[in-house]
């Protein structure tokens, strides 16, 4: 992973840098609502049939990284570089440090479970590399982060982790 130095100086009395480590790939927003982590690659041979498939098993987790605000998901956008799209459509609230995951394929949609699903049993994410984009409402950015199956996972199990 390639990291980029930000450096930012202190006061008058001593001119201190800090330094920050920031992946390159990533884009930072001041939004609460952060990609927390994503299964590109579902495990098994990947299938996208609606009842024998493995699409439900390929997800994106979005977290509220907010310590006070309550984020309501609906009109929210999730997108890859093609283009491909998913929109919230229902209400669906994130209390601080609660998180959903969006899968793909077909299932009933559970804030108890925190899972929306796509309804669409098509595979989004590319296994061997992407971008993925989430959008707020107004149409401004919230997140976004690039991946390659050989720079971004070490481990191989596809599954990557963009915020802690």
């Amino acid at each position: 992973m390639r990291i980029r130095l930000v450096a930012a100086t202190a006061t008058a009395a001593g001119t201190l840098a800090v330094l920050t480590a920031v992946p390159a790939h990533a884009t930072e927003y001041s939004s609460a609502l952060k990609i927390k982590g994503i299964q590109y690659d579902a495990p098994g041979r990947d299938s996208n049939s609606c009842t024998t498939g493995n699409t439900k098993d390929e997800y994106l987790t979005i977290k509220n990284y907010s310590a006070h605000t309550t984020v309501n998901l609906k009109g929210y956008v999730v997108k890859d570089k093609a283009g491909n799209k998913f929109t919230f459509t229902k209400n669906h609230s994130l209390q601080p440090g609660d998180y959903v995951k969006l899968r793909g394929g077909k299932g009933t949609d559970s804030d108890s479970k925190n899972v929306v699903y796509r309804n669409n049993c098509n595979f989004m994410w590319n296994n061997d590399k992407d971008t993925i984009y989430v959008y707020k409402p107004s149409g401004a950015g919230a997140d976004s982060h690039a991946y390659t199956k050989s720079g971004s996972d070490a481990d191989g199990n596809g599954y990557i982790t963009f915020h802690g």
